[in-house]
């Protein structure tokens, strides 16, 4: 099956998933339901190793088929949510008072989970994957 139809496929699910973390954003390094309905994800896709960084980050490892070694990429999702009140009225609306993913972090973290999947479903790549969950970008002590 080609990779397009493939994200496609998994698209209804990508969603869900941000739409779950739109519902329920974290401030910075509060992010902790947040790693640990990220963390479930991962689980659930069979990734090799998690592991939690910076308090409330996660990172997950997958090797491709051919197993650890060879090349190396990290792809990154931002997990903070700002301190402002939502006003969409959507139905997937942040139910944390003063708290909203208005910079589309619950998107990139969807994106992330939906790359993680696919890869993990197909390891059709050598080498190592990292997906790297990172807390507190918007704030100074999360910045790389």
């Amino acid at each position: 099956m080609s990779i397009i139809k493939k994200i496609k496929e998994m698209s209804l699910e990508m969603t869900r998933w941000r739409h779950r973390l739109h519902a329920e954003p974290e401030l910075a390094f509060d992010e902790r339901k947040t790693a640990r309905f990220l963390t479930r994800q991962l689980q659930s896709f069979r990734v090799d190793e998690i592991h939690s960084i910076a308090q409330t980050g996660v990172v997950a490892v997958l090797h491709g088929k051919g197993g650890p070694g060879g090349p190396a990429i990290m792809l990154r999702a931002d997990m903070d949510a700002l301190p402002m009140q939502e006003k969409t009225g959507v139905l997937h609306q942040s139910r944390n008072p003063g708290v909203h993913h208005a910079c589309g972090h619950d998107g990139h973290m969807a994106m992330l989970l939906g790359a993680a999947k696919y890869l993990a479903e197909t390891k059709n790549f050598e080498g190592t994957v990292y997906f790297v969950f990172q807390p507190a970008e918007e704030h100074i002590g999360g910045r790389p």
